[in-house]
């Protein structure tokens, strides 16, 4: 078939992926440039994280996740190029004044593996197990949580590598060409056959609930620094987490301000993120700063991701809010099942919505 994808985020290039190697002629439109300076993909830690996530989130989203985390070895081993992953769990650590905070988290965790007996359950840590985990911090954490079994990648390695299979799979690719649905004729003599849209805040003109939610990322490089696994810190006003990137690379961020700027970052959020980094470890203190990035992640009411059909060959995929290469897998797999056979047993099992709007 010849099929049109809209946006070259996350999901359009996974989707592109999957489509062109299956042998389908396709044709892919972004607003922006192969680089996804522009795309919500670009500013994330990329942490795939389903167990802590439950702390902000429904349990199909966690479901989502459980799936994407086998998924992903999958997807990546299908890319030509290399992409950092690994899932070494999660470390969650707080300091004495948040120990309120923690518990209402570690009390979240506990229902979460009641409702989802599958998962892991989190290993609550002293001192001395924290220091086991990260040699590096020491006695500086009296206590913590270890969500095993939790795994992060490199999203900058795979929007590249993705990119490169694109390109030698001859996908047509359309930088800083916006387009939207109504464009294209699905079935029509000279049209595609099937559009999917993957614009996420760039369909907001179709898709008037979607709202932006704005992330903040500073990468650092900090050679002194030994953590190996993405760490999260417990604070009392937005999610801070620490994700290590190979090589002495750090991508710091807070991930759910509900606002829809995305001016540059403010001297407070910049300096709480960095102050946060410090308190960590100390070997933060001689980091180099090599980005601070803002971005807005495309959000329906509800938070939770959506796939909808515009028209019998038109399908909408979005909403992935935070969550966007936790569940991406998932979301790729169901709309496969949707595309080849016009329905989707995954979907109901993960509890995904499905609307069909062509009525």
């Amino acid at each position: 078939m010849n099929i049109v994808i809209l946006g070259a985020g996350l999901m359009g290039r996974l989707l592109a992926c999957q489509l062109a190697r299956a042998g389908h002629a396709l044709e892919l439109f972004d607003a922006g440039g192969p680089e996804a300076l522009n795309s919500a993909a670009r500013a994330a830690a990329a942490m795939l994280a389903p167990l802590a996530e439950s702390a902000i989130t429904e349990t199909s989203v966690v479901q989502m996740g459980v799936h994407g985390l086998k998924r992903w070895p999958e997807l990546i081993a299908q890319l030509d190029e290399p992409v950092f992953f690994q899932q070494e769990g999660t470390l969650v650590l707080w300091h004495r004044q948040d120990v309120g905070e923690a518990e209402r988290f570690a009390r979240q965790m506990d229902a979460t593996c009641l409702a989802l007996p599958s998962l892991p359950s989190p290993q609550r840590l002293d001192a001395e197990g924290v220091a086991q985990l990260e040699p590096s911090l020491g006695s500086r954490f009296a206590q913590g949580l270890f969500l095993p079994g939790e795994g992060q990648l490199d999203n900058h390695q795979l929007l590249a590598a993705m990119l490169h299979q694109l390109q030698r799979l001859n996908v047509k690719l359309n930088w800083d060409s916006p387009r939207s649905p109504g464009d294209f004729l699905p079935g029509n003599p000279g049209q595609p056959d099937w559009v999917f849209d993957c614009r996420g805040l760039g369909a907001r003109e179709q898709w008037p609930a979607l709202r932006g939610v704005r992330g903040e990322i500073i990468t650092l490089q900090a050679p002194q620094v030994k953590l190996t696994r993405p760490t999260r810190l417990i604070h009392p006003r937005y999610p801070i987490y620490i994700a290590p990137k190979g090589d002495g690379i750090f991508v710091l961020g807070a991930t759910e301000i509900e606002s829809d700027d995305r001016s540059p970052m403010s001297v407070r959020s910049t300096l709480e993120l960095l102050s946060a980094a410090y308190s960590v470890d100390s070997g933060f203190a001689e980091a180099r700063i090599l980005d601070l990035v803002t971005q807005c992640r495309p959000a329906l009411p509800d938070n939770l991701p959506s796939i909808r059909r515009l028209g019998k060959r038109v399908m909408q995929i979005n909403g992935l809010y935070r969550h966007g290469y936790l569940i991406a897998p998932a979301l790729l797999d169901v709309v496969m099942e949707l595309f080849t056979t016009n329905a989707s047993p995954l979907a109901s099992t993960l509890s995904l919505s499905l609307q069909d709007l062509q009525h």
